[in-house]
């Protein structure tokens, strides 16, 4: 690839993905984005071929490494190739698991060189599937007070107990969960970071039906499950560290990072439904000062957004600014949703039949869909708290006096 002066050549790299995209990206796909996600249980020919092809070339991961077959590239390069994959409706099919958006990152983190060399490149090629065990029935956003037990046993680890919403769980082959190693300690040590094999009769993954119709949440039952003795991730009773730097990782790839597709323009789609008035504006005069303001917020998202992106560069550890993102992300993909059922007026009622487009039944499902978005991941009013305290350095209202 050509350069000057250390800086990569920008123009012959985006000519280069372009002709690399059209080539390998499956026309049939084309805008799909995040609704590729639940082919997972659906075989689609095209979407394995589209998965191959992106692992092969390293372009799933494509700023990791490419000692572990990432892609090598600069951020310049990665912004440039996801915005040649909008360009045709493309999308990373490798965003919508876990393995690269959190645990993958997480073991370049807190990973031995051992581990990186057998975990991260079957990741890289998407040839593997990851789910995360955190939540408990009785630890949700008290995560700390998990209670699932992991023993050593001489030459492995000993696991019982449950976790819930363990999304993809029941697809998944490899687990990585938070469990406990010392039930002595306080509640925030002797928990551990425990990389667990789903292929195993001990494990048993039950899906949990949601309102949207499809759901990818289980609950998740361990009765003597087996780790081996690398599967501990970072230091024995250390694994809290490990497990809020995951959650960074998961929230930054809630924040819209990721791409997802090429999707119709809000305005497109409400000048069509609602009209126009006779200077070409949106009829409806609250509607337009409404979504105006919408399109605002959702700039503002993708500018800090990138600022962030760009500050945090080279940085290591653990840090406060995905808890504003993913406030900020939410945010702006529930009042998208809002506003396109209002938009659709009684057609946004559609949740199948011939009456509704596959447009609109799609965007009602999605509204239902995406009402978790303020609760995974940490809810809002957790994020608010995390804001409230370590990045405005306001005083915590909930300790006694």
């Amino acid at each position: 690839m050509a350069d000057f002066g250390g800086e990569p050549n920008l123009e012959a790299f985006r000519a280069e993905a372009r002709g690399w995209l059209e080539a390998n990206f499956p026309p049939t796909l084309a805008g799909k984005g995040v609704l590729a996600s639940a082919e997972i249980s659906a075989p689609n020919p095209d979407l394995a071929a589209w998965r191959k092809a992106v692992g092969a070339k390293g372009w799933g991961t494509p700023t990791w490494p490419t000692q572990y077959g990432g892609g090598g590239l600069s951020p310049q390069e990665a912004k440039v190739l996801a915005q040649e994959m909008a360009k045709l409706g493309a999308f990373n099919p490798l965003m919508f698991g876990m393995g690269v958006t959190m645990i993958g990152p997480t073991i370049m983190d807190y990973g031995t060189e051992a581990q990186k060399a057998k975990h991260i490149p079957p990741i890289v090629r998407g040839e593997v599937q990851w789910c995360v065990g955190y939540s408990e029935p009785n630890a949700g956003s008290d995560l700390a007070s998990l209670q699932m037990r992991c023993e050593d046993a001489g030459d492995h680890w000993v696991i019982n107990g449950q976790k819930t919403w363990t999304s993809g769980a029941q697809y998944s082959d490899w687990c990585g969960a938070l469990v406990r190693t010392d039930f002595a300690a306080k509640k925030h040590d002797g928990i551990s970071f425990m990389l667990i094999d789903m292929h195993q009769p001990a494990i048993d993954p039950r899906p949990i039906a949601l309102i949207a119709g499809a759901s990818p949440f289980c609950e998740t039952f361990f009765t003597d499950a087996r780790a081996e003795k690398d599967g501990l991730l970072g230091e024995l009773n250390h694994g809290w560290t490990v497990g809020k730097r995951l959650l960074q990782h998961e929230r930054a790839s809630q924040t819209g990072a990721s791409g997802g597709g090429r999707a119709t323009p809000l305005q497109d789609i409400a000048k069509r439904y609602v009209g126009v008035d006779d200077q070409g504006r949106l009829a409806d005069s609250d509607l337009r000062t409404r979504l105006t303001q919408h399109l605002m917020d959702a700039k503002m998202h993708g500018l800090t957004l990138a600022r962030i992106v760009a500050e945090s560069k080279g940085a290591s550890g653990a840090n406060t600014t995905a808890s504003i993102l993913k406030n900020s992300a939410t945010n702006v993909a529930q009042t998208r949703a809002e506003l396109s059922l209002e938009i659709f007026g009684h057609q946004g009622l559609g949740w199948e039949g011939e009456t509704f487009s596959q447009e609109e039944i799609e965007t009602v499902r999605g509204w239902l869909g995406g009402k978790a978005m303020s609760i995974y991941g940490g809810s809002l009013e957790i994020q608010n708290n995390i804001i409230s305290k370590r990045i405005l350095g306001l005083p915590d209202n909930t300790q006694s006096s």
